[in-house]
Order: C-alpha cells, then structure tokens, then sequence
C-alpha cells in the first residue's frame, strides 16, 4: 500500500537520500572532531614553520627594497663627498697660490721700499750736493763781484798765493769789510 503509489516512492527516496546526507553530515562532524584530537604536532609545526617561512619573505624583500634604497642614498652621498673633496682641493691650492702671491707681493714691496730708500738717500745727498755747489757759485759769485768792484785785490794781501803756494785760497782784504 504504501509503495503502491509512484509519488510515495519519490518521497520515500527523497527522504532516504536527506537522510544519509544528513547521517554523513554528522559522522563527518564526529570524525573531524576525533581526528583533530589525534592530529600530528609535525602537522603542526609544518603550519607554523610555513608561516614564518612566509613572514620572512615578506620581512626579506622589505629588507631587500631598503639594502637597494640605502645603496642608492650610499652612492649619492659618495659622490657627494667626491664633488666636496675637489671643492676642497681645489681651494687649498687657490690658497697656495694666493700665499704664493702674497709672499711674492710682500717681495717686490720690500724691494721697492728699498729701492725707494736709496733713492731717497741719494736724492738726499744730491740736495746737500746742490746746496753746496749753490753755496759755491753764490761764494765765487759774491768773489767776482767783490773783484770786480776791487774790493779784494790779491796783489795787496801778504800772503799772496803766488808767494805761497801751499796755501791755494785767496785772502780777503781786511780793510775792506
């Protein structure tokens, strides 16, 4: 009776197919709760070796952007240096050649200062020279007039030069001043 129908045999079917389902369901349930207390700890340490297998990947290609990074900033810097280091060379010896400079300057001004103080000296002693020769002729002028006016006449002094050649300077008349 009950399986003379063709929908109750459907339903019948139905039902036993839901019903192993479901049974499969809760054995699958059951059997992963057993096995997960019977579970392997190399199981275990396989995950978590494979996770910090993954965390240092990660860590290392982070490391490997920053070594690639800092030897780009390295190489900057050095060349940095490279460009301050010829700066500097070259000023040292724009210092050297200054100094150079210097010393020959300090040079040539003590040569001119002397050059100068000779010069000085000489046109010292050439204005004492003047003065004496203008002494001189203002002297032999002075003579000329006197013996031109007749004032001095060596024929009337004692001492002639003639009569006495040692003595080379003429006498002066003493009547006369």
């Amino acid at each position: 009776m009950f399986m003379d129908t063709p929908e109750t045999l459907i339903f019948v079917a139905a039902g036993a197919f839901l019903l192993g389902w479901l049974v499969g369901k809760i054995g699958a349930y059951i059997g992963s709760r057993v096995s997960a207390r019977k579970r392997d700890p190399r199981d275990d340490r396989i995950r978590n070796l494979d996770a910090e297998l993954r965390i240092a990947q990660t860590n290392a290609e982070t490391s490997g952007v920053n070594i690639e990074r800092l030897k780009a900033e390295l190489e900057e810097k050095q060349e940095h240096a490279e460009r301050a280091d010829s700066v500097i060379v070259q000023q040292h010896q724009k210092i050297d050649k200054l100094r150079r400079d210097l010393k020959e300057s300090v040079l040539k001004t003590r040569e001119l200062r002397a050059e100068l103080a000779n010069r000085a000296t000489e046109n010292v002693k050439s204005e004492v020279k003047l003065r004496e020769v203008e002494t001189e002729l203002s002297i032999a002028h002075a003579s000329t007039d006197m013996i031109a006016t007749g004032v001095l006449d060596y024929s009337l002094a004692p001492d002639s030069p003639m009569e006495n050649p040692q003595e080379g300077a003429p006498k002066v008349n003493k009547t006369a001043s």
